[in-house]
């Protein structure tokens, strides 16, 4: 009888994985019907995803593709008619290789993606998601740290796998977007004033390690009397090029830095991470060239052997001598940098004034369905 039992099981288990996308889709209407019908609209789109094998879809449900559908919500502006940027967009929820739910665990994994465009992702392999347990719950993190939660997980097919997520996700933007959108405005307007943004935003492979307004604020007496070259020395020792590291990579080692100068990471064994005496404050924010870490201290090319305090949870003393506040507590470099475009969870976490998480939203107004993918070719790169 065990036997027989276990016959079914395995019989049941393989006819689930044997299902088409076609049938995947179907058998989860109540959630993916708009994807479904936006996919059996254009058959070229849905044919690409057929073919596609050892993949994981994350499969934005009825909720997030209507709010895009509906003009709800509103971050990406007129890109939404047009089709190159959809397929890119679509490119960017399908991981490279089939990943069941119980492969993720707490510990943050950054699967690449089919999306390969230069413009969203300048990185090899193709640019990433960040995917991990919290809560008990599966989450994928994307651009300006938004963040998509796993409602259903593990929809076998053909192809791969689908995990059936609550919000689209958020392509990663370039450098002087995202530090302006993650409220790292201090940073925005050095990089302005050393003439370095086309240069950040044009490199492949970068980690960037991105002091917040506060850390600039301390040593803006010595700031203001800095020239665009002696800016830029100091941005340098903060860009490491040619090496993209999310904190996965990161470990108790150095790495060089864009002017040659070493920086010295220590990973502590609650997993507090250090760049020389900087805590790394928010992990992780997903740019197209790479990935960008917010710290609590300027860093300091000719002064490389402060130490950090793993016990400190307030920012550093400067690693600057005489380094400290202007009267009144400006920020130093604003004047000319925009107001953030949004309240990202990016913003929220550097300390702006972000809001909650909010789905990765696209303007589209009176856009429907059919004007959004009908005859767009999708450009899946498989």
């Amino acid at each position: 009888m065990q036997l027989k039992q276990t016959s079914l099981s395995l019989a049941l288990a393989s006819a689930v994985t044997a299902q088409s996308l076609t049938d995947a889709l179907n058998s989860q209407n109540s959630s993916l019907s708009v994807l479904n019908g936006l996919l059996q609209a254009n058959p070229g789109i849905l044919t690409a995803l057929n073919n596609a094998q050892n993949v994981t879809l994350l499969a934005p449900n009825n909720d997030a593709l209507t709010g895009v559908i509906n003009g709800s919500v509103n971050t990406y502006g007129g890109k939404v008619t047009d089709s190159s940027w959809i397929a890119n967009l679509l490119n960017y929820h399908v991981l490279q290789g089939a990943y069941q739910s119980s492969a993720f665990t707490e510990k943050p994994m950054f699967p690449h993606t089919l999306l390969n465009n230069q413009t969203y992702a300048n990185v090899t392999g193709g640019q990433v998601v960040q995917v991990q347990k919290q809560d008990n719950k599966v989450v994928a993190y994307s651009g300006l740290k938004y963040y998509s939660t796993v409602k259903t997980a593990d929809v076998n097919y053909t192809g791969g796998v689908i995990h059936i997520i609550d919000r689209v996700l958020t392509l990663p933007q370039n450098n002087t977007m995202t530090l302006t959108n993650a409220n790292l405005t201090a940073l925005s307007g050095a990089v302005k004033a050393a003439n370095m943004g086309p240069a950040l935003d044009t490199m492949k492979d970068v980690t960037i390690f991105a002091p917040d307004n506060a850390a600039f604020a301390s040593i803006s007496n010595l700031l203001a009397n800095m020239s665009s070259q002696d800016v830029g020395k100091i941005l340098g020792y903060h860009v490491v090029p040619g090496k993209v590291a999310y904190s996965s990579d990161l470990s108790n080692t150095t790495i060089k830095a864009q002017d040659g100068t070493d920086l010295k990471i220590t990973v502590e064994n609650n997993g507090a991470v250090f760049v020389n005496a900087a805590r790394v404050t928010v992990p992780n924010v997903l740019v197209a060239n790479g990935v960008v870490h917010v710290i609590n201290q300027v860093l300091n090319p000719d002064n490389t052997s402060q130490a950090p305090d793993p016990a400190q949870t307030n920012a550093p003393p400067p690693a600057y001598n005489g380094g400290s506040s202007a009267s009144g507590g400006s920020v130093p470099f604003t004047s000319d940098v925009p107001s953030p475009t949004g309240t990202s969870p990016a913003a929220t976490s550097a300390g702006g004034s972000g809001a909650q998480n909010a789905a990765a939203p696209l303007k589209t107004g009176a856009v429907g369905a059919a004007a959004l993918f009908g005859g767009a070719a999708l450009i899946m790169n498989w």
